[in-house]
């Protein structure tokens, strides 16, 4: 992913990362800071999207972050299979964004956390829907997405034959589905759904809500592959902008902008 590959001496790199407040007081500057880079993702908005203002509000902090290092960080999306892979034999230097897996560890090296996804059940507001525990979808069709998993709980349920999962390929197919009572309630991450719904669905928005308590709440990554040399470099320089981002406010901002529709497509 990354082109640019040069390693500063180790002793000021050092200075620079290993002692904490001087980190905070001093951004680092390398001769990465005179090029520019390029990062694959797939697209899902509202988060990553070539459509999206500022191509979604994770690409939006993404950039942000490395050109305050003064990196500049641009977006190519593709399919994810091919964002993965091209990645990992060089074409571009860095990967967003993605869930924790073993089998990638093999090939990449995680950043600190870029996103907090929280699932959770949509459900028709003139239907009746109440859950704490998985046992309490006794009975209950619920949709979700084709080969996705909502974590390993949500998994042992479906297991053991608690409730019906029904699965279809899209977003959009499953809020239809709700709508229509074909299912009782479908399991999405909160910022896409209420986006597919707002945005493509805005006919069936006002009849639908979702159920407060979180289905899963997980984080995803800026993946670096393993097998370059800039790499290690990259990851550290990125890791501390991103703690500088979270301590000094600048990320929640973001997330705030997305829940006040910054993200938003841009309508003719």
């Amino acid at each position: 992913m990354f082109n640019a590959r040069v390693a500063l001496p180790l002793c000021i790199t050092w200075l620079l990362l290993s002692c904490t407040t001087c980190a905070f007081a001093v951004p680092i500057k390398t001769e990465l800071n005179k090029r520019s880079i390029t990062i694959s993702a797939g697209e899902w908005p509202p988060f990553l999207s070539e459509s999206l203002p500022f191509e979604g509000v994770v690409a939006h902090l993404i950039k942000d972050i490395f050109s305050e290092a003064g990196i500049q960080a641009n977006f190519t999306f593709l399919p994810w299979g091919r964002a993965y892979h091209d990645t990992y034999n060089g074409k571009y230097a860095a990967t967003a964004v993605w869930m924790f897996s073993k089998d990638r560890v093999k090939n990449y090296n995680y950043s600190d956390a870029v996103l907090r996804e929280k699932f959770v059940f949509f459900y028709k507001k003139d239907n009746h829907f109440e859950w704490h525990n998985f046992h309490d979808l006794r009975g209950l069709i619920i949709g979700g997405g084709l080969n996705y998993s909502y974590g390993p709980e949500f998994d042992k349920a479906v297991a053991e034959d608690i409730f019906d999962l029904s699965q279809v390929s899209s977003t959009e197919q499953n809020f239809r589905r709700l709508s229509a009572g074909r299912i009782d309630a479908f399991a999405q991450e909160i910022n896409i759904g209420y986006h597919i719904l707002n945005n493509q669905l805005p006919e069936l928005a006002e009849a639908i809500t979702h159920h407060p308590q979180p289905i899963l709440l997980n984080n995803s990554f800026l993946l670096f592959p393993n097998n370059a040399e800039q790499s290690s470099e990259l990851l550290k320089i990125f890791n501390l902008h991103l703690q500088q981002f979270k301590q000094d406010g600048r990320y929640q901002a973001y997330f705030k902008g997305l829940e006040q529709g910054d993200y938003h497509p841009i309508k003719p």
